[in-house]
């Protein structure tokens, strides 16, 4: 079945609030057509800010992280009711930026998605493998350990509200990108690890980004595979002219 594309733009710790809302408008002004779904994930301090700019736009306000509890005594964290409160649509679990550098684990990642899809936001699953697993041929056991365990409880009604981003670990940020053949494997691998949990129809419907180095001269080649339904894309979101040429490749 065909599935419209998504290309989210996931800032990191970059912007300020001014570059931020600059960004953010130029954004906004150049994406015209819903033939694609856009999302752009800010830096915490800035989601109210960029929201009022996205706000009647076809960008929707996405978030990097959240906490999995409606409220309570949790220092320095944000609920997905906040999240919501500020207008944002999609959030973002698993980066590895997160698994490898401040130790998530799977188990952790799974009471994020639950409690996610519970409040109505949209998650994006990040998954994928390092250069050792990669090269100890471990790729696809790490994928379906990952898939396994963050996807516990997830009830295929919510299908709308999930969508997977392949991100092998060695791409991101250095600038490599796995090859369409690649990338087109991985994905149909998830796809097919998504079908045996929890069947055709989900699989079907599911959405599944590749992250890791994207650009907008590599871009059309990886979204061409047919299990490739858009792109999680981080330094290329930073600016407006990369970000829109990835988001009219998609189109």
């Amino acid at each position: 079945m065909p599935r419209t594309k998504l290309i989210v733009g996931n800032w990191k710790m970059f912007t300020s609030a001014a570059s931020g809302k600059t960004l953010a408008t130029a954004i906004a002004t150049g994406v015209t057509n819903d033939r694609v779904r856009v999302a752009v994930c800010p830096p915490f301090p800035y989601l109210a800010q960029i929201g009022e700019v996205l706000r009647g736009s076809r960008v929707a306000l996405g978030a990097q992280n959240m906490y999995p509890v409606t409220e309570g005594a949790f220092t320095g964290e944000i609920s997905p009711a906040m999240l919501l409160d500020v207008g944002c649509k999609y959030v973002i679990t698993g980066h590895s930026e997160r698994r490898h550098g401040l130790g998530e684990t799977d188990e952790f990642i799974n009471q994020k998605v639950c409690a996610a899809i519970e409040a109505g936001l949209h998650v994006i699953l990040c998954v994928g493998e390092t250069l050792e697993e990669r090269e100890e041929q471990r790729a696809k056991d790490v994928l379906r350990h990952q898939l396994a365990l963050g996807l516990d409880g997830f009830d295929p009604i919510n299908i709308a509200q999930l969508t997977i981003a392949y991100e092998p670990v060695w791409a991101i940020g250095t600038g490599k990108t796995a090859t369409p053949a690649l990338a087109q494997e991985a994905h149909a691998y998830v796809r097919h690890r998504f079908t045996k949990a929890f069947g055709l129809d989900a699989a079907d419907h599911l959405v599944i980004q590749y992250g890791g180095s994207v650009k907008p001269e590599n871009v059309a080649e990886l979204l061409h595979q047919p299990d490739v339904d858009g792109a999680l894309v981080g330094g290329a979101s930073l600016k407006a002219d990369l970000f829109l040429g990835i988001i009219r490749s998609a189109a």
